[in-house]
């Protein structure tokens, strides 16, 4: 019988540590995205807070989230699903370098874990005033989508503001790289009826901010933007898109 020669068992052990350290190389952060549940929706909820939204509007931004998310409608479409789950991410945007995550991946599977997260939502402090850049919102929106093992889920970007993109990333651009990533973009686009001087133009664009919206900043399948003319019927309008985003249903516009 052959004898093996003296090296190959320091060959064989080295080959068994190399294939134990690629094992231990496998970065955290992608076990953490397999560990992930199957979920019917991964939604990102992008929410301007430019200057051109002062604090009191701000509140009244999470307290229209705290509404809808509790509303029956909703619960039931989430728990209606195939998966009975969606995972929902909140961002804040202003600036072009002022976009954060405010609260991450989690998963809604009924009214217990849709308080958890519009409580962490409503005690969350404000994350910057600046200008408005819908655009490096989009693009980091995509990046936290892109982070999600969706396995066939929609992937959507709510985006609510009050003003058109002024910084940062063209706004066309971020869109349409979303779109080609089979990402989903809906809108509200809550309409300041007195603006102060200075900010009428960016607040009342031509044509209106909703068809702003719908020309520059929604598309995808389904997709569309909802107009809200003030912040105390932001809930109702937040209710409609989750409807639409979460079951799959026609334009709520209809």
């Amino acid at each position: 019988m052959a004898s093996s020669s003296p090296s190959s068992k320091p060959r064989g052990r080295a080959a068994a540590l190399a294939a134990l350290a690629l094992t231990l190389a496998i970065p955290a952060a992608a076990q953490a995205a397999a560990d992930q549940p199957t979920v019917d929706v991964a939604l990102v909820l992008l929410t301007d807070v430019s200057r051109s939204i002062d604090d009191s509007e701000f509140k009244l931004e999470k307290d229209g989230y705290a509404a809808a998310f509790s509303d029956p409608r909703v619960l039931a479409a989430i728990t209606g699903g195939p998966n009975a789950r969606i995972a929902v991410a909140y961002m804040e945007f202003a600036g072009e370098t002022q976009v954060h995550t405010v609260i991450d991946w989690t998963i809604i599977d009924g009214a217990d874990t849709a308080a958890a997260f519009t409580k962490a939502v409503a005690d969350a402090p404000r994350s910057f005033y600046g200008r408005t850049a819908i655009g490096s919102g989009i693009l980091q929106a995509m990046n936290l989508l892109s982070e999600y093992p969706t396995n066939g889920a929609r992937a959507v970007i709510d985006i609510a503001g009050d003003g058109t993109s002024n910084a940062g990333a063209p706004i066309t651009t971020a869109r349409d790289q979303a779109l080609a990533a089979g990402i989903t973009i809906n809108g509200l686009a809550i309409i300041n009826d007195h603006p102060v001087s200075y900010t009428f133009a960016h607040v009342q664009p031509p044509g209106g901010l909703t068809n702003w919206y719908r020309d520059n900043v929604i598309g995808g399948s389904g997709s569309f933007a909802l107009e809200v003319h003030d912040f105390h019927t932001f809930g109702e309008a937040m209710v409609r898109k989750l409807l639409s985003e979460i079951a799959a249903l026609p334009d709520p516009r209809g």
